[in-house]
């Protein structure tokens, strides 16, 4: 028997190692703070570390539309067509149906507030026919541009094993953007858009909070965490910050606000202190914890803190319950990023209940999402913090 579990522990080692060998990328952190104009690097950490780029995708997406614009290909008022394949593509969506034609200008700033996957698609296919082809496209520009460790598969960031890229290479298209395309980087600003009477907010909540941040993209998927790409500009200087795997949206903004703000006053920026733990402290996942607090985290925390409601959607007496029924609640509220937690366990009527809970709301965010789960009757109560 000890023989088998020498054997075993020897598979299990190397394929490890066959793992790591794929070139997959996992969800990390990640994070790296440039000088716009000149590209000097003022913090990094695991900025070359393989991850998942989430709805990061879509600024590639929009350099190749502004690309398409700029060469006269496209004009803001040419419509696109909506394929079927196109509106069959998983939330966040517009809801855009097979046969109706969406404008490029209105295509751009759902993919800035929105983050609106159908639309992607409906740009892709505008301007290279299919998806694939305009992932190819995607990244033979990644690689002009130096982007070496990137590799797109689709135009919209969903889940792809083989979408990877690194904090650099981000920091890097972000730049690009900034410096080829200012008329058009005008849009990553956009606070508000409304589409067919329905108004859509800017995901970037950190812009309004941040002063001199006026872009560009978040992201999230399950398999990457919590991303944002960020840029500031301060006294006649512009900085970009890239921050991924970030455990929820509110710690990702507080300490791109705090990488940022010490990278204006020259201070150096320490990198989140890695744990491995989970919100019940039932099992393993690596999450980031933010330190120390600093100017930047103070002055984010004044404007995030209330950010401390959460929403109950079930409380159960199985482990496994309790967290499928949260990832099923997060699922119906793709616009919202919130964060599952399953509270550790308590005792009522001398039994184990796991309450189920999505974090990272404010009051009103918190109501607003409880009523949303309401309409697809899924039960939901709002928990104050």
């Amino acid at each position: 028997m000890r023989g088998l579990r020498v054997q075993l522990v020897i598979f299990f080692f190397f394929a490890a190692l066959a793992t790591l060998g794929t070139g997959k990328a996992w969800a990390k952190y990640a994070s790296i703070v440039i000088d716009a104009e000149t590209g000097e690097v003022l913090h990094e950490a695991n900025a070359d570390d393989r991850n998942y780029p989430a709805s990061l995708t879509k600024m590639m997406t929009l350099y190749l539309a502004f690309e398409a614009l700029e060469q006269g290909r496209l004009e803001l008022t040419t419509r696109l067509p909506v394929s079927k394949y196109a509106a069959s593509r998983a939330p966040s969506k517009l809801g855009l149906e097979p046969g109706e034609t969406i404008s490029v200008r209105d295509v751009i700033l759902a993919l800035v507030t929105k983050s609106a996957n159908d639309a992607a698609v409906v740009m892709a296919e505008g301007i290279a026919g299919s998806e694939s082809a305009f992932a190819q496209r995607m990244t033979a520009k990644a690689r002009e541009l130096g982007m070496t460790n990137t590799t797109f598969r689709n135009a919209s960031g969903l889940p792809d094993p083989e979408q990877i890229t690194t904090a650099r290479d981000l920091a890097r298209l972000s730049q690009a953007l900034l410096k080829r395309f200012p008329k058009y980087y005008r849009y990553f600003s956009t606070e508000d858009f409304t589409y067919k009477g329905v108004v859509y907010h800017n995901h970037n909540r950190l812009m309004s909070r941040f002063e001199g941040m006026d872009g560009i993209k978040t992201g999230f998927i399950r398999a990457s965490g919590f991303n944002l790409a960020a840029s500031a500009v301060r006294d006649n200087r512009r900085l970009i910050g890239i921050v991924m795997g970030g455990e929820s949206a509110r710690s990702r903004d507080i300490h791109m606000a705090e990488l940022l703000e010490n990278a204006f006053a020259g201070r150096p920026s320490l990198p989140p202190v890695m744990v491995a733990k989970n919100e019940t402290g039932l099992g393993s996942r690596v999450v980031a914890r933010l330190t120390p607090i600093s100017r930047a985290h103070a002055a984010a925390g004044r404007n995030l803190g209330s950010a401390d409601w959460s929403i109950q959607v079930g409380a159960y007496s199985n482990l496994s319950a309790a967290r499928k029924a949260a990832e099923k609640a997060a699922a119906k509220l793709p616009d919202q990023d919130p964060t599952v937690r399953v509270l550790a366990p308590f005792k009522s009527d001398k039994r184990k209940v796991y309450r189920a809970r999505l974090v990272g709301f404010t009051e009103q965010e918190a109501r607003n999402a409880c009523r949303l789960l309401k309409k697809s009757k899924t039960s939901c109560a709002p928990i104050a913090p």
